[in-house]
């Protein structure tokens, strides 16, 4: 791959995936389910990624590999994790920009009067044919510019990115001067600052707050076309995610004050109206800010459609580095002739189409997408810990700081966000990495059968319990669907105690230095025990 990609591209990769639809929607989701507190989810939220952000810094730039949010896992635990990390970053990233496109439409549909593009189907929004020719047009776009190579990905994303910063930093200061209310942060008719609690505080968090921020993990995908990884790997990512923070919580604290006290005297279950899609827009149309909602309503397709468009990139790599690593067929691994994975994005274009079939609509999907990212997140941590202990000896341009610590803490975060997903979310999680898995199998089974080296009993060692502990944990659990037979509180330690002795089992059982330097050799094609040669 050409290494073409400086550290703004880098950056607005990561933060272009960052600001999407979840700035549009997310403050209302958040709200509905926190009220004020909202904040506190948005601050929580803040510190988990960071963290997070952090291991994928030192990730990143020691380990620059296409796909490598899924290759560092193979590297550390070999195939089974790999495919398993893979899977679940390939599943995020190829269904974010259909259901980025499909915001855009929802988000449209009241203002388009020649023509219908959503409809409600039962509980859900779906798309009408009118509305599934837009976002295969828009789909096809973003494959094109993929197509055209990884340059014009980065040129094209870093002008959409400038709008995507100007926008929401317009709405704030627009919303605080013209209509703030601070009483609307202690509604005593509405429940007070914390009408619902801590859960309502938790449950936030898979409803829009991890999804607004997952993204900054995209930068690393673009690893083996980095120019410089090293140097720009742990600034674009670690960037990205501290913008991402300070601009959502201004996004909600503004969406607070800016709502009519009497919108929200009787709750927050619909704070700016019921059927109103787009509450930033309906916000500044209230309070006479006409120029404001025009400007929202053109970024309801800018933003989603510019983060989609490098969601169909960063899929097509997760799907290349599958390939590659044998998970899936072999054309998925080629290089076209500008340097990118063109069956790989021709796939992100075909799946997205099937998404556009009647699936729930964005509030519904967003609990699901947050926790399979979660779920992938938290092989970072255990991967870190691993090859800092099996590759000792590997330039590291960033080191994280008190990886000792937030290694672990990171890894039982992203449990956490998983469970309060909920049962509803984590069993339908569990199917689709089982159907990963078959996949895997039938494709083992055309290559003339699985190989031995493909079946590391060490990764399922703890692999297999984490994930059956996480169905049982969410099944007996306070959250979507659980029974809530465990109290609430005492099951959030459950689960962070379950979440650390899986951690320290899982480093344990970590490939030893030379499995990793086999793995790292058929990354770099040369001594992977150089030093030097994750930086070349």
């Amino acid at each position: 791959m050409r290494r073409d990609v400086g550290l703004v591209g880098l950056t607005f990769t990561s933060l272009g995936c960052v600001i999407g639809s979840g700035w549009l929607l997310a403050a209302l989701e958040a709200s509905s389910a926190a009220g004020p507190a909202a904040i506190l989810a948005w601050g929580i939220g803040g510190v988990i990624v960071l963290a997070l952000a952090l291991v994928y810094a030192e990730i990143g730039a020691a380990y620059p590999v296409a796909g490598g949010t899924s290759r560092v896992p193979h590297i550390a635990f070999g195939p089974i994790a790999g495919f398993a990390s893979g899977w679940l970053a390939w599943l995020g990233s190829v269904t974010l920009a259909p259901i980025e496109v499909e915001a855009a439409l929802q988000y449209l549909t009241p203002k388009i009067h020649a023509v219908t593009l959503t409809h409600t189907k039962g509980d859900a929004v779906v798309l009408t044919a009118a509305g599934f020719g837009v976002g295969a047009v828009l789909l096809l776009l973003f494959a094109t510019i993929n197509v055209l190579g990884v340059r014009k990905l980065s040129e094209s994303n870093t002008t959409i990115v400038s709008w995507k910063i100007l926008v929401p930093l317009l709405t704030v200061v627009a919303l605080v001067v013209t209509s703030f209310h601070s009483s609307n942060f202690a509604a005593g008719s509405a429940g007070g600052f914390m009408p619902f609690g801590w859960k309502g505080v938790l449950t936030a968090l898979p409803l829009g707050v991890v999804f607004s921020l997952t993204g900054f993990e995209q930068a690393v995908q673009l690893g083996a076309e980095s120019r410089n990884p090293g140097r720009d790997m742990p600034r674009a990512v670690i960037g990205s995610v501290i913008i991402g923070i300070l601009l959502y919580l201004a996004l909600q604290v503004a969406f607070l004050g800016a709502l009519s006290p009497s919108a929200i005297s009787h709750g927050w279950a619909s704070p700016i109206g019921s059927g109103d899609y787009g509450p930033f827009a309906t916000i500044a149309t209230t309070i006479g800010l006409g120029w404001l909602a025009v400007l929202l309503y053109i970024d309801a397709v800018v933003s989603p459609g510019g983060t989609g468009l490098i969601y169909v990139g960063t899929s097509s790599r997760a799907a290349y580095t599958m390939a590659r690593s044998g998970y899936a067929p072999k054309p998925f691994a080629k290089i076209g002739k500008r340097g990118v994975p063109f069956a790989g994005i021709a796939l992100s274009f075909v799946v997205g189409l099937i998404m556009f079939l009647p699936f729930p609509g964005w509030q519904k999907l967003v609990s699901f997408i947050s926790s399979a990212s979660a779920l992938m997140f938290a092989f970072a941590p255990v991967s870190l810990a691993v090859l800092r202990r099996s590759d000792p000896e590997r330039k590291r341009p960033y080191r994280m700081p008190y990886a000792k610590v937030l290694a672990p803490a990171s890894f039982a975060a992203a449990t956490l966000i998983v469970y309060w997903g909920g049962w509803e979310t984590t069993w339908k999680l569990l199917v689709a990495i089982g159907i990963g898995f078959a996949v895997f199998t039938l494709n083992q089974l055309r290559k003339g059968g699985i190989k031995r080296e493909d079946l590391d009993l060490r990764t399922l060692s703890w692999l297999a319990p984490y994930l059956i502990g996480l169905l049982v944990l969410t099944f007996y659990g306070q959250f979507k669907g659980g029974r809530a037979d465990l109290p609430f509180g005492i099951d959030l330690a459950i689960v962070a105690v379950f979440a650390l002795v899986v951690y320290a089992f899982a480093v344990r059982q970590g490939a030893p230095s030379k499995m990793v330097e086999r793995y790292l050799a058929e990354d770099t094609g040369q001594d992977p025990s150089e030093p030097a040669s994750a930086s070349k």
